[in-house]
């Protein structure tokens, strides 16, 4: 499941809907006739192939069982004769052992009857993007100028909304500030951003503020002249200069001294800068893109980052999803990163029902970046066929969420009902002796027991 766009294209392209039944046909294809999609419609599988092939069909969206040829022999066929091509599946019929099957194997995306109508129109929005791009990239040749798609996978409400703001700014020089825990995929955002927008020729300048010293950050971003400093034997061109009209990723902003944080508001202001050493005014045009772990408007309370840079960096706000929250996305994930391991280490693997349900239990506190190492350590320890519960670490075999507060309070007016009734009973009726069997006033005791019975 890819979140990319390209809305110019995507009223001009062709979809195929395979659907027994023909009532379901004609709402989907009144619906997304509406949106400006050329549709082909069939009701079973063995002609849904002979329109596959002779017709340029970009997404296919089916349902699962069918007379005869039934979705899963489509999307077969799909695979082999017409690769590349999305197939998003549609059925009454939804259970986890198909959904993971067919995600697994390469599906974009699995609904259950009924669907969510506008998040199944902007999944197959998605699916026809990243047809489109991967024709793109097919007839470019790798180098400097080559094009980049940046995938970011995930259906849910919060990675829909972080689709939609990269959509709307791609091509803006606004500064953009990308928030979140460690391995949400923050880097990744930035550089959907860049990628797919105007600036994707132009190069995208990583910096990571957390990893490099205090003392080397200074000329890592500014770079200095020759004789600058002790050391400093030939000129050196900074991150500034080499982002050019490109895009600076800062990650961890909120790592920078105060000193540093004074210098890079200085250069946003004015756009130019001074190598160290050197004396030459030198005119900047980077679009600025950080990222951070920190609650920053916590920090510049606590007087650890200036509000002035805070609101030059946070022009456009970014939240990336914790996968505890998305946990949803957990198979579409895993799937994804099963085949790029599996490709990797020559093997043809799938993640049976039961493991994935324990996946999805878990909470994933390094999400995305901690799935994708759990799922590349079962790929390398599986011998083969299937992904077992032997190449799963153990804290993820035998984790149990915690209660939340939710759940907590629950559990404690439960435990206060039930000493309510127990005093009652023990005191034959008498509330008086039961509340001060109990310890309490008759006045609490009489609320307490309001809510008793």
């Amino acid at each position: 499941m890819i979140i990319s766009r390209d809305r110019e294209n995507v009223n001009k392209a062709s979809i195929l809907l395979v659907d027994d039944e023909p009532n379901a046909l004609k709402v989907l294809s009144a619906i997304f006739s509406g949106d400006g999609y050329k549709v082909f419609s069939s009701t079973d599988g063995a002609k849904a192939m002979d329109i596959m092939d002779g017709q340029g069909i970009d997404a296919v969206i089916t349902d699962l069982r069918m007379p005869g040829r039934d979705g899963m022999e489509l999307f077969d066929f799909v695979l082999e004769r017409h690769p590349g091509t999305p197939v998003i599946f549609l059925t009454a019929h939804g259970t986890v052992e198909s959904a993971v099957e067919a995600l697994t194997r390469g599906a974009f995306y699995y609904f259950v009857k009924p669907p969510d109508f506008l998040k199944l129109k902007k999944m197959l929005e998605r699916a026809i993007g990243h047809r489109r791009s991967r024709r793109e990239l097919e007839g470019l040749k790798t180098g400097p100028g080559c094009q980049r798609r940046i995938n970011l996978t995930g259906g849910t409400d919060g990675m829909l909304r972080v689709a939609e703001i990269i959509e709307s700014v791609r091509d803006s020089t606004s500064s953009v500030l990308i928030s979140g825990e460690t391995g949400t995929g923050k880097e990744l955002a930035a550089r959907a951003l860049h990628y797919g927008g105007a600036r994707r020729d132009l190069p995208f300048v990583a910096v990571n503020c957390a990893a490099i010293p205090g003392e080397l950050i200074e000329s890592e971003l500014f770079g200095y002249e020759k004789g600058a400093f002790t050391g400093a034997y030939s000129r050196r061109i900074g991150r500034f200069e080499e982002a050019g009209a490109g895009t600076l990723f800062l990650d961890e902003i909120g790592e920078l001294a105060h000193p540093l944080q004074s210098k890079l508001l200085r250069v946003l202001e004015e756009r130019d800068m001074q190598r160290i050493g050197g004396s030459r005014r030198i005119k900047t045009n980077f679009r600025l893109v950080c990222s951070t772990n920190r609650d920053l408007q916590a920090e510049v309370q606590r007087g650890n980052f200036r509000q002035d840079l805070f609101y030059r960096v946070n022009v456009v706000h970014i939240k990336m999803p914790p996968l505890r929250d998305r946990i949803e996305d957990l198979p579409l994930l895993a799937a994804e990163f099963l085949n790029e391991y599996c490709l990797r280490e020559d093997k043809k693997l799938l993640i049976p029902a039961d493991m994935m349900e324990t996946l999805q239990r878990y909470s994933w506190p390094g999400n995305v970046r901690q799935l994708r190492n759990v799922i590349e350590r079962a790929v390398v320890l599986a011998p083969g066929g299937a992904i077992t519960a032997g190449q799963l670490p153990s804290e993820i075999l035998y984790f149990k969420r915690r209660r939340g507060l939710a759940d907590t309070l629950k559990t404690l007016k439960e435990l206060e009902t039930m000493a309510v009734k127990k005093a009652l009973t023990q005191c034959r009726g008498n509330k008086s002796k039961a509340a001060k069997a109990l310890g309490i006033s008759r006045k609490s005791f009489y609320k307490k027991l309001g809510g008793a019975f």
